[in-house]
Order: structure tokens, then C-alpha cells, then sequence
């Protein structure tokens, strides 16, 4: 079964492109928010995970704060 993977970004964070990369690159279909233009999911986020960087990536109720392949490979699993 596919998960949703979400991935809320800002333009100018080399880490967000280093996430999207990685998830394309392993065919791992994901949405991308950017919290620049949309300040309620920059709330949203804050409140779920406390924490105000980017990226983060959201997979079925799971967070994974910055650039780490790793921790996200296992929330997919």
C-alpha cells in the first residue's frame, strides 16, 4: 500500500531540493507545500512538530525534520 508523503519546503532551502531529489530519485511519489506562500500549513507544521525548519517531511502521520534518507526509508517501510 502507498503512503502519502508530503514534503513542506521554501524556495530558497538546499535541503528541500536534497529531499525532493532523493524521494524522485528512489520513485517515491510525494506532495509538495511550500510554507512561503501558504502560512497556515507553516502553522500546521509548527504545531504538529514543534519545530519551525524546513524541510520536513510528513509520511502518514509520521515527521522527518531536514535531509535524512534514512529515517525516511523507514517511516515508508
Amino acid at each position: 500500500m502507498e503512503k502519502n508523503v508530503t514534503v513542506y519546503t521554501t524556495t530558497t532551502c538546499p535541503y528541500c531540493t536534497m529531499v525532493k531529489g532523493f524521494l524522485s530519485q528512489n520513485n517515491i511519489p510525494f506532495k509538495e507545500v511550500n510554507v512561503e506562500n501558504d502560512p497556515a500549513m507553516m502553522q500546521k507544521v509548527v504545531d504538529q512538530t514543534g519545530q519551525m525548519g524546513v524541510p520536513q517531511t510528513e509520511i502518514d502521520g509520521k515527521w522527518v525534520l531536514g535531509f535524512d534518507p534514512t529515517r525516511i526509508l523507514e517511516a515508508l517501510k
